[in-house]
């Protein structure tokens, strides 16, 4: 746990002295940092690996995301991000198993469909014209809305039918989403407990419901 706290107090520091010549003064702090991250995501992907042979195909330095943020388009943003995260996906499977930011503005453990392309999202919206009740019963299971509380906010959830849907179709809500995500907000507390892979591994067996009904969806020819 103490050293977990280490984190947080580098991404502290670095968020206060955000430029490059402070990470530059400061790359030892920063690989410690990172390499503590990197020993708990080792933790994780061994934890869900006994679930899901699918996380054995990752190594920790293969999920984590580049520290500087992206300013070619995003120039008003900061030098460097005030997070670690954690996202063993791949990018031909659109559906992301589990995702784990840890940071200071907002940390969070999702997991689902995020942005999937046209193609993908007809798909799935095909499933839930089909069998809605069967992705209605999974999101309303006690455990899921306990962790959950239900699927996350999308913000470019239409406001209508989409093409194709009668605005009257049984499963219309779920039919208007976009984007088919759970998320949970994790506290600084959270991460650097002794049971953050504890918790990690819960959420991850109740998101595999939502999972494998997506993945299902979009495995149909």
């Amino acid at each position: 746990m103490e050293d977990k706290k280490y984190i947080y107090s580098f991404l502290r520091d670095l968020k206060n002295n955000n430029s490059k010549e402070w990470m530059d003064a400061n790359k030892g702090r920063y690989q410690k940092a990172k390499n503590l991250w990197l020993k708990e995501i080792e933790l994780i992907l061994e934890r869900l690996s006994k679930h899901n042979s699918f996380f054995s195909q990752f190594q920790p330095k293969q999920t984590i995301m580049r520290i500087n943020n992206n300013r070619m388009f995003h120039p008003d943003k900061p030098v460097y991000k005030d997070y670690f995260a954690c996202s063993p996906n791949v990018k031909t499977n659109p559906i992301a198993h589990i995702h784990i930011t840890a940071g200071l503005s907002w940390s969070f453990l999702e997991g689902g469909l995020w942005a999937p392309e046209k193609p993908v999202l007809n798909q799935v919206r095909e499933a839930i014209d089909y069998d809605g009740e069967v992705l209605n019963d999974i999101i309303n299971d006690k455990k899921f809305q306990k962790m959950f509380g239900g699927l996350a906010k999308d913000s470019k959830k239409l406001k209508s039918a989409p093409k194709g849907y009668s605005k009257e179709h049984e499963h219309i809500d779920l039919l208007q989403y976009n984007n088919i995500t759970a998320q949970v907000e994790l506290t600084e507390e959270m991460v650097v407990s002794n049971h953050f892979v504890d918790f990690v591994e819960e959420a991850y067996l109740t998101l595999k419901p939502l999972n494998d009904y997506l993945e299902k969806a979009i495995s149909v020819p």
